[in-house]
């Protein structure tokens, strides 16, 4: 046994924010991307990365059509072969009947506002991420739900 070696331990945000971005390696999309890791009571429920429909052609694969049509990020989001991680991790809770009340998701980008509206209605009860995303309307969602929002920061 090794003595007085000292050893320390993440915290829990630290942890679940680092599978988070293991998460998002898995991601197809060639602009951003991004991890999220749906939690709750400290136990992983599912997890999420961006990328196509299953058995979809993957942006990795055919191009970006956002870049073709130059379509800047942030905007016009329905124009996308990406399901969002956020998107993927309550699917994953809907494929497998797992109830995502009360759970907190990590994420390595702050939500756009079609995520932020899916995360309420799955009873998303806080929000904690990585890298800020420029959507002011998603924000007043937030606040007007009653979600905790962290930006995320790792503990020393």
């Amino acid at each position: 046994m090794i003595k007085n070696k000292k050893h320390t331990r993440p915290s829990w945000d630290d942890y679940f924010m680092a599978l988070a971005e293991l998460v998002a390696t898995r991601s197809t999309c060639l602009r951003r991307q991004v991890g999220a890791v749906l939690v709750r009571d400290k136990h992983i429920l599912t997890t999420g990365f961006n990328g196509a429909p299953a058995g979809m052609d993957h942006c990795l694969n055919i191009g970006c059509i956002r870049d073709e049509m130059k379509i800047a990020s942030g905007t016009r989001q329905e124009i996308c072969r990406a399901v969002h991680a956020e998107q993927n991790a309550i699917i994953q809770c809907a494929l497998h009947g797992v109830s995502s009340q009360n759970s907190v998701i990590y994420v390595t980008h702050q939500s756009c506002t079609i995520c932020t509206k899916i995360l309420i209605n799955a009873g998303v009860k806080r929000i904690v991420y990585k890298n800020p995303y420029p959507d002011k309307f998603a924000q007043k969602l937030i606040d007007e739900a009653g979600i905790k929002l962290e930006k995320w920061s790792k503990k020393k």
